[in-house]
């Protein structure tokens, strides 16, 4: 009994996975698919949304904060900066460090789209309610901690 019992756990931590990675693709192709009209790319999109929530940002911390290869970040911004979504800004304070800054014309770009990717996200979570949303992050955010940690 206790073995078939265990046989019977890994088979449900199984599909918890398959479940949610293909939760994960299902969500990540919606979302492309909504970025990609804007002429971005989701990394793009993630970089620059970051700097247009939270600010001016550290070019060397960007990576950790939207989950992207810090060999990766140089590149990006560099594409950015191309487009004049955004400029870098020296430190004042330490010589080493430079920020991501967005310009005018970033931000003007994200006044008028970012509503429209909310609103995006909000119809691809259409069939889950508040308390549900709530319950799955918690959910979420307990596996992800674990799966850290282990």
């Amino acid at each position: 009994m206790n073995h078939q019992m265990n046989g019977f756990e890994e088979d449900l931590s199984l599909k918890v996975f398959i479940v949610l990675s293909r939760a994960l693709q299902s969500i990540k192709k919606r979302v492309e698919e909504d970025i990609k009209c804007l002429g971005l790319n989701p990394t793009e999109f993630s970089v620059l949304e970051l700097i247009y929530s939270k600010g001016d940002q550290p070019i060397q911390k960007i990576g950790e904060k939207v989950l992207i290869a810090s060999s990766s970040i140089t590149y990006v911004v560099d594409k950015l900066e191309k487009k004049k979504l955004i400029e870098r800004k020296p430190c004042m304070k330490d010589r080493r460090i430079t920020y991501a800054a967005i310009t005018n014309e970033g931000t003007e770009l994200m006044n008028e789209v970012f509503p429209k990717h909310r609103i995006a996200m909000k119809e691809i979570c259409g069939k889950l309610d508040s308390k549900e949303k709530e319950v799955l992050i918690e959910q979420l955010k307990k596996l992800g901690y674990h799966a850290q940690n282990i």
